[in-house]
C-alpha cells in the first residue's frame, strides 16, 4: 500500500508541473507576440527547401529559356511612383519607377501541392537564375534602391513562370522643344530594350495595364503640370539586328505662374514706368534722362535673369520675343525724348545777316523773335524760330517739315504730313501704349490658342 500510495503521489506531482510548464510557455507566446499556429510547419520549408535544390541542381542561368527553339516573350510593367523634378538646364527628368518583368522559364517548373504554388524569395536568389538584360536607352544615370535591403522582388511559379520587380531613380533624358517657353509642352520619353538579344530571341510584350501611377500629389513637378502617359512599340534596325524598343511617354504641360511674377510683369511695369517721360517737360533734361536710362538697364537686368532659366539655345522662345519687344519700347522712348531734345535746343540761330535776308526774300512782315540765352549758346525762343529751312519758289519747301507760315498753305501739301516736333511728347503719349496693348494681345492670343 506504501508504495503504491508514492507511485499515485509522484504521477500527480509530475502532472502538475507538466500543466504549470505549459501555462508559463502560453503566457510567454502571448507577451512576445508570436503565434506558434502561424508559423510554417516544417515540412513545408522542408518542401521549398527540396523544390529550389532541385531547380538549380543542373540550371545554367547563362542561358535563356527555350534557347534555340523559340523567342523569350516577357511582359513588362511600370509602377511609377514619382516624376520630377525637370530640368530645363539639363534637358532631363528624374523619375523613380518599379519596374516588373514577367516571363516564362520551362526549366524551373516544379510540382507541388496546392498549399505551395507560389515560391515568393528574396534577391539573393536573383543572381541565381536567367535575367533579362533590360537597359534603359535614354537613362544618363540609375540608382538601384538597396535600404534596408535591396528593393527586389522574386516569384517563381510551378508552372515555370517567374516575376522579377526591381524599384530605381532614373535620371532620363528630355529634348525640350523651348520654342514656346514658357508655354511650352512636352512628351519625355522613358525607352527600354535587350541589350544582346534581338527580336528573334527576347520580345517585349506590354502586360495588362501595364503603366500605372501614383497619387500625383507626391510628385515634385514643380514647374509643370501631368497630362497623361501613353505607351508604344517600336523596332530598331541596327547593325547587330532588330531590337524590341519599349517606350512610355510622359505628357507635360508647363505652369506659368513663376515667369509671370518673374519675368512678365516686371517688363511691363518697366515699359509702363517708361512712358513716365512724356508727361515731363521736354527742358527737364536730368529727370528725363535718368528716367530712361535706369528703365534700359532695368530691362537689361530681366533679359539676363530670364535667360538663366534656359539654355543656351540658338532660336528664340516666346519670352525672349517678349522681353525683346519690351526693350525695343523701352528704347524708342529714350530716343523719343533724345530726337525732341535735339530739334527743340540744339540748332542754334543763323547769325543777323542771314536770318534778315532769309526774311526778306519773302517779304515777310514780321520782324524776328528777339534771341534768348541758354547755357553758353542762344537759341531761338519757340520751335519755329529754330527752323533753318528756307523756301523756294513757288513756296515749296525742301525740308519734310514745314516751318514758314507762306509754306503752311497751298498745293505742295498733297500727299504729305505736318508732324509738329512740338507735339512729339502728345503723340508718344497715344502712340505707345496702343502700339504695346496691340502687341500684347497679338502676342498671347498666338501663343496660348494658336
Amino acid at each position: 500500500m506504501t508504495i503504491k500510495f508514492v507511485v499515485i503521489l509522484l504521477t500527480l506531482l509530475l502532472a502538475q508541473g507538466a500543466r504549470s510548464q505549459l501555462e508559463y510557455s502560453d503566457y510567454e507566446d502571448h507577451h512576445d507576440g508570436h503565434v506558434n499556429q502561424m508559423l510554417v510547419p516544417r515540412s513545408h520549408q522542408e518542401d521549398a527547401t527540396l523544390i529550389l535544390n532541385n531547380l538549380l541542381k543542373e540550371y545554367d542561368k547563362t542561358l535563356r529559356p527555350d534557347i534555340g527553339v523559340k523567342p523569350t516573350v516577357i511582359d513588362v510593367g511600370i509602377y511609377v511612383n514619382s516624376i520630377g523634378p525637370v530640368s530645363s538646364i539639363d534637358m532631363e527628368y528624374q523619375i523613380d519607377i518599379i519596374f516588373a518583368q514577367t516571363w516564362v522559364d520551362t526549366r524551373l517548373r516544379y510540382n507541388s501541392s496546392s498549399s505551395m504554388p507560389t515560391l515568393t524569395l528574396n534577391s539573393n536568389m536573383v543572381g541565381l537564375i536567367w535575367l533579362p538584360d533590360t537597359i534603359f536607352r535614354n537613362s544618363k544615370n540609375a540608382d538601384s534602391h538597396w535600404i534596408t535591403t535591396p528593393n527586389q522582388l522574386l516569384r517563381i511559379r510551378d508552372n515555370g513562370t517567374v516575376l522579377y520587380t526591381l524599384r530605381m531613380t532614373i535620371n532620363a533624358e528630355c529634348q525640350l522643344q523651348l520654342h514656346n517657353f514658357p508655354m511650352d509642352e512636352h512628351s519625355c520619353p522613358l525607352v527600354f530594350s535587350s541589350y544582346g538579344y534581338p527580336r528573334d530571341e527576347i520580345i517585349y510584350k506590354w502586360a495588362y495595364n501595364s503603366v500605372a501611377t501614383s497619387d500625383q500629389k507626391y510628385w515634385r513637378l514643380y514647374q509643370f503640370d501631368f497630362m497623361g502617359l501613353r505607351n508604344t512599340t517600336d523596332v530598331l534596325t541596327t547593325t547587330a539586328g532588330d531590337y524590341v524598343v519599349m517606350t512610355v511617354y510622359f505628357d507635360l504641360s508647363r505652369r506659368m505662374g513663376y515667369f509671370t511674377i518673374q519675368t512678365y510683369i516686371p517688363c511691363i511695369l518697366t515699359v509702363v514706368l517708361s512712358w513716365v517721360s512724356f508727361w515731363i517737360k521736354s527742358d527737364a533734361t536730368p529727370a528725363r534722362t535718368a528716367l530712361g536710362i535706369t528703365t534700359v538697364l532695368t530691362m537689361t537686368t530681366l533679359s539676363t535673369v530670364a535667360r538663366n532659366s534656359l539654355p543656351r539655345v540658338s532660336y528664340v522662345t516666346a519670352m525672349d520675343l517678349f522681353v525683346t519687344v519690351c526693350f525695343l519700347f523701352v528704347f524708342a522712348a529714350m530716343i523719343e525724348y533724345a530726337m525732341l531734345n535735339y530739334y527743340s535746343y540744339s540748332v542754334r540761330r543763323p547769325p543777323p545777316k542771314t536770318r534778315r535776308m532769309a526774311y526778306s526774300s519773302f517779304n515777310m512782315a514780321h520782324t524776328p523773335r528777339p534771341m534768348m540765352p541758354m547755357g553758353n549758346s542762344l537759341f531761338w525762343q519757340d520751335y519755329e524760330d529754330n527752323c533753318m529751312y528756307e523756301c523756294l519758289d513757288g513756296k515749296d519747301c525742301t525740308s519734310f517739315f514745314c516751318c514758314y507760315e507762306e509754306c503752311k498753305e497751298g498745293g505742295w501739301k498733297k500727299g504729305r504730313i505736318h508732324v509738329n516736333i512740338r507735339e512729339l511728347d502728345s503723340y508718344s503719349r497715344v502712340f505707345f501704349p496702343t502700339s504695346f496693348l496691340l502687341f500684347n494681345i497679338v502676342y498671347w492670343v498666338s501663343y496660348l490658342y494658336l
